[in-house]
């Protein structure tokens, strides 16, 4: 309305009120609130600037669920519907994930049982790792993308790429994440497909040396493997969505600076308490470091189950 008024100056103030049947107490009110805001625009305006940053600095992944825990977690006294209202005034949203994935079993491999039937958690660390392999198109050709991820903290342990669908990734994959992780053998399972790589002598030979149990799930069903399908989702849509790479090279550096930059150290989950996973896997240790000494003969049945 005052907009309205700004229009027509020359019909004066009273005569446009008064065919928008406005009291001038009314505009005059809302004139002084544009130039003198009241406490809540000027909280609303300084949110929304803290909340583009949130945004921004998630590379626009973040909905309003995780940027109300951002602002949470900084001590930022504010409501979910109201970062709600803000983010949609502003025109911010998070993204979706969509799924997308294939599996090529080899019809004479011997397949290992299902150890997980569907139930994606863990105790703690390194007790289950699920695995899986999806395909990333560059100018230079497909680049297969090879990941290991902890069931517990859902962090990507070991994540390698290859020309090649080939045992070699997943077995490389597997050596990473078996260097960087402290094993306990005879107390991890190894989750995949029927795919041919994870059937492969090489890569089941590798896991029985290393005391990991290989499990399968069914072929074609993506919640048999879901978490690590879930995994696949996040980084095409998340990490490499609308973005065309022209050479392997490229996909390595956004896969690189997704992943370890971003993913494994920075994006909070609801699942993990709005922690990052290796803030949640931190969490956990200080936990039992400050823990009460137990009975050394005694093991907790969570992790011996």
């Amino acid at each position: 309305m005052t907009a309205l008024v700004d229009e027509h100056p020359r019909l004066g103030v009273e005569c446009v009120l008064r065919e928008l049947h406005i009291p001038s107490s009314t505009y005059y009110r809302w004139r002084r609130a544009e130039k003198e805001p009241c406490e809540r625009r000027r909280r609303d305006v300084e949110l929304t600037e803290r909340i583009k940053e949130i945004h921004a600095d998630s590379t626009g992944v973040y909905g309003s669920p995780r940027v109300h825990a951002v602002l949470k977690r900084e001590g930022t006294p504010v409501g979910r519907k109201r970062v709600e209202r803000l983010m949609r005034e502003a025109d911010l949203a998070g993204v979706s994930p969509r799924r997308k994935g294939f599996t090529r079993r080899d019809p004479k491999a011997t397949l290992a049982p299902d150890l997980v039937n569907r139930d994606f958690t863990a105790p703690a660390p390194n007790r289950l790792w699920v695995t899986d392999l999806t395909m990333i198109s560059t100018g230079e050709g497909p680049l297969w993308l090879s990941a290991i991820r902890d069931a517990f903290s859902r962090r990507v342990v070991a994540w390698e790429t290859s020309a090649r669908a080939d045992a070699d990734l997943v077995l490389t994959t597997l050596e990473y994440a078996l260097a960087s992780r402290e094993v306990e053998p005879g107390k991890l399972i190894h989750h995949a497909d029927h795919g041919c790589q994870y059937t492969s002598i090489k890569l089941t030979t590798r896991l029985m040396r290393a005391g990991v149990e290989a499990s399968m799930g069914s072929v074609g069903d993506s919640y048999d493997n879901a978490l690590a399908e879930n995994l696949w989702m996040l980084i095409k849509t998340e990490g490499l969505r609308g973005r065309t790479f022209t050479t392997r090279a490229e996909v390595n550096l956004a896969l690189f600076e997704y992943v370890d930059g971003f993913y494994n150290s920075r994006r909070i989950q609801e699942r993990l308490g709005f922690l990052s996973p290796i803030e949640f896997e931190e969490k956990y240790y200080a936990e039992q470091a400050t823990a009460e000494p137990t009975n050394l003969n005694t093991r907790h049945p969570l992790l011996t189950s």
